[in-house]
């Protein structure tokens, strides 16, 4: 898997993941991943310039048990090719509450209803700056 993986670093309930870093230029998408594994994602975000058919959309899921769950698409795309981007991220026992650049929020369950998280990854076309849990 390319890109950033950080492992063994837990991130729990009620704490915030703060990501910053610059799309590509030329960037057609990047994503972050949050879980418990590579095959164990409680949250999957893929932020998508112009990508399997959709268009500066940002689609959420998970990913458990072999399987991919019901997608969950957000209009709203505040991100924009070559420019830096801070997304915090913070997690209740219910829901991934993630704060987009532009102050607006997505709500994604916490389909596992784990408490603690310790496998992160950052792929696709994107320069990662800073990651910090706070």
């Amino acid at each position: 898997m390319s890109g950033v993986v950080v492992t063994n670093m837990s991130f729990k309930v009620g704490q915030t993941l703060t990501i910053t870093g610059i799309p590509n230029s030329d960037a057609t998408n990047f994503v972050i991943n949050v879980g418990n594994s590579e095959d164990d994602l409680a949250l999957h975000m893929s932020f998508r310039f112009d990508q399997l058919g959709d268009t500066r959309t940002v689609v959420c899921n998970s990913y458990h048990g072999g399987k991919w769950f019901e997608e969950h698409r957000e209009a709203r795309f505040p991100f924009n090719q070559g420019e830096k981007f801070k997304i915090n991220i913070t997690f209740t026992k219910m829901q991934f509450r993630v704060a987009l650049p532009d102050g607006s929020e997505i709500h994604f369950p916490n389909r596992q209803g784990d408490e603690k998280y310790k496998y992160m990854h950052f792929g696709g076309h994107v320069r990662i700056q800073g990651i910090e849990i706070s």
